[in-house]
């Protein structure tokens, strides 16, 4: 009989051989691969926020993180078909109000920026997306990929500011952005804002999501209904000048003072959207 002994050698006379040892070696089966698609990237950049740009289309939604509130929402719906649309009723009104040089805050796909563009009126997007400045540039309007709160072009010169489409929780700290636009904004300019749909005052942690779980990765956000926008932009030094709402999206006017000087130094360099392409 031909065995073979797991031992180490040939056998000793005498000695009986010891049973054949067999061993299986167990299969552990790979973890799954998850897709690229669903690699948690950069926010709002590498995400599915990105791709839904590229196609126009959701359904695409903000996870709230933390925290978890007793019946709140935990998945939060942006609105990515209206955003990459033609302006409609309630943006039109928004337009009207806007005199140049205009600066979009988190312009997303473009569509305020393109359209004053279109009505002659001086205005810059700045997104830190780069398909959402790629789009915007596409379309004929002039986009910036950089954050409000990086160095921008004509700080201290800028007639009104727009916060359109929930982006006044923008960094999750709404009294450091009215500070910060504050400052972008010349004196006697305006902030056009719209506030959250309801009476809310969070600060989160979200995640861009879309129907298929694929996500971005995390990052502070916050949600601002108009009572505590009023009172957040009170605090920044912002004066109320208007508020109304259409289609159920409350939107309120607000002026930095003409009589107050600001201190921080102008920026020199001019708008793009004052007299020539912009580059980053």
């Amino acid at each position: 009989m031909n065995a073979t002994a797991t031992g180490t050698g040939p056998p000793v006379a005498g000695r009986a051989r010891p049973p054949a040892v067999l061993t299986h070696q167990r299969t552990v089966p790979a973890p799954p691969t998850r897709p690229a698609s669903a690699t948690p990237g950069t926010p709002w950049a590498n995400d599915p926020y990105a791709r839904a740009l590229r196609t126009g289309r959701g359904p695409l939604y903000l996870r709230r993180l933390a925290p978890h509130s007793l019946g709140a929402a935990e998945l939060l719906p942006l609105d990515v078909e209206r955003w990459c649309a033609a302006p409609d009723a309630a943006d039109t009104g928004v337009l009207r109000r806007c005199t140049g040089p205009v600066l979009d805050v988190g312009c997303g796909p473009g569509r305020l920026v393109t359209a004053l563009a279109a009505r002659g009126v001086p205005a810059l997007g700045v997104d830190v997306s780069p398909d959402a400045v790629a789009r915007t540039r596409r379309h004929g309007g002039t986009a910036l990929r950089r954050s409000v709160f990086d160095r921008l072009p004509g700080e201290g010169r800028w007639q009104t500011v727009l916060l359109m489409d929930g982006n006044v929780g923008i960094g999750g700290d709404p009294a450091a952005l009215f500070t910060r636009l504050r400052v972008l904004v010349r004196p006697g300019g305006r902030l056009l804002a719209e506030a959250a749909g309801d009476d809310a005052d969070e600060r989160l942690t979200v995640r861009v999501e879309d129907a298929h779980g694929r996500h971005g990765r995390p990052f502070p956000w916050a949600r601002v209904g108009t009572t505590a926008l009023l009172h957040t932009a009170e605090t920044a030094g912002w004066v109320l000048t208007g508020h109304w709402t259409d289609n159920g999206r409350p939107f309120v006017e607000l002026h930095r003072p003409a009589r107050e000087h600001d201190e921080s130094p102008a920026d020199d360099e001019h708008p793009a959207a004052l007299g020539g392409p912009a580059r980053r």
